[in-house]
């Protein structure tokens, strides 16, 4: 067996361990999680916090920036999707038999756009807004049960939860970079408008 099949089988049976934690009693709440709507007030919190931070100008000028990185890591994750072409759990014959499947998705698995997009969104806001809340780590609470979800529902594997996440956190820190030369410039047109 080579160094990739025993990764891939570790990354098998992880998921079969924790995708078997989940039972019908909670299956309502995860399916909730997983859905990217019920995410809705975060998304408004986030917006309130740059707003009452940094005021209208930049906050749309960020507003338009991280739809711009949602677009961004939305097309990555499915350009590496079907160029790795790696099956879904509930689509595996050699797993899917015997665990939980509680969404049928048709898509590829590698990388988790749920992970790599929250992540990418949860590291941008929480270097964003740091330096003016105290509790912005708590953000990264979003990712972390929106990836758990995605294994919880029989959808990821957990490496493409990890990769997904470590894709998101470059991505994130990236338009992070951009941000910080996009606020500049808006900095420097208001004090030559003044």
């Amino acid at each position: 067996m080579s160094f990739l099949e025993k990764i891939i089988s570790f990354d098998k049976d992880l998921f079969v361990s924790l995708n078997a934690l989940g039972n019908e009693n909670w299956d309502s709440l995860w399916m909730l999680i997983t859905n990217q709507l019920s995410w809705i007030p975060l998304y408004i919190l986030f917006l309130v916090l740059i707003y009452k931070s940094l005021g209208w100008k930049k906050c749309l000028a960020l507003l338009i920036l991280t739809a711009i990185m949602v677009a961004f890591s939305d097309q990555l994750t499915v350009f590496i999707k079907n160029t790795v072409g790696r099956l879904r759990p509930n689509r595996d014959p050699s797993i899917n038999g015997f665990i939980r499947i509680l969404k049928n998705n048709k898509s590829f698995s590698f990388v988790s756009g749920h992970a790599t997009t929250s992540m990418a969104v949860s590291l941008f806001m929480h270097l964003t807004l740091k330096k003016y809340f105290k509790y912005t780590v708590l953000f990264f609470i979003w990712p972390i049960l929106f990836a758990y979800s995605r294994i919880y529902i029989g959808v990821h594997f957990p490496i493409d939860i990890t990769c997904g996440a470590i894709l998101g956190a470059l991505i994130g820190y990236l338009f992070y970079k951009i941000s910080l030369k996009l606020l500049q410039r808006i900095d420097q047109k208001s004090i030559t408008n003044t």
